[in-house]
């Protein structure tokens, strides 16, 4: 019974770099680490979550940011907190803090990430949940911000020499029983998967 009282966290999440803008409203529990965070981020944005990601904190008084997340480069000197060592509220610890979530660091695809709210649960709802949004997440592995508006270019001219194959391609890099249409999002239709299982399947037993 308590812990249908305990608050939601809300979070706004936009892709940067890009007009008009991506952009996701979610609800997650206040229990979450950066890990569980991450997972509802990709569920609620569209990614498949197949590449590495980054939370990077701008800390006052220091020149180097906090960097949370997974990056599996060997030869990187930031040092990176693994996410699911670090509660959610701890890193977002006040209403208007802010980070930029990283993903895929080929395509180079950055999200601005910002804690709007401490909100109350509703009764009978499932959390995370996605509340709003705007526009449908580019297809994974596209070429970041400038192989996405080339492509966007291409399926809006049937006439275009690449148009049947860019399509077809694009079938292969969204979310199964999606129709790929640029300007369009469905808040009701995101499924959110269970993190821990996310990281289990990503480490098999070593995953705590």
């Amino acid at each position: 019974m308590a812990r249908a009282q305990e608050p939601v966290l809300q979070f706004k999440i936009t892709l940067r770099h890009i007009e008009p803008p991506i952009w996701r409203r979610i609800h997650v529990p206040l229990d979450y680490s950066c890990w569980d965070l991450h997972v509802a981020i990709q569920d609620a944005m569209g990614w498949f979550d197949c590449h590495p990601h980054l939370f990077r904190f701008t800390v006052k008084g220091k020149r180097k940011p906090l960097v949370i997340g997974l990056s599996f480069d060997d030869e990187d000197e930031e040092q990176v907190v693994p996410g699911w060592e670090v509660p959610v509220g701890n890193a977002f610890c006040q209403l208007g803090a802010a980070a930029i979530y990283e993903y895929d660091f080929g395509d180079g695809w950055q999200h601005e990430v910002v804690l709007e709210g401490l909100m109350g649960r509703e009764k009978g709802i499932k959390y995370p949940r996605c509340l709003a949004g705007e526009r449908a997440c580019p297809p994974e592995d596209c070429g970041g911000v400038p192989g996405y508006q080339h492509l966007l270019e291409i399926i809006r001219d049937p006439q275009h020499e690449e148009y049947k194959h860019t399509v077809a391609w694009v079938k292969t890099k969204i979310r199964q029983n999606y129709i790929y249409r640029p300007e369009e999002f469905h808040p009701d239709l995101v499924r959110f998967d269970n993190p821990k299982r996310r990281l289990k399947n990503l480490f098999g037993p070593l995953a705590r």
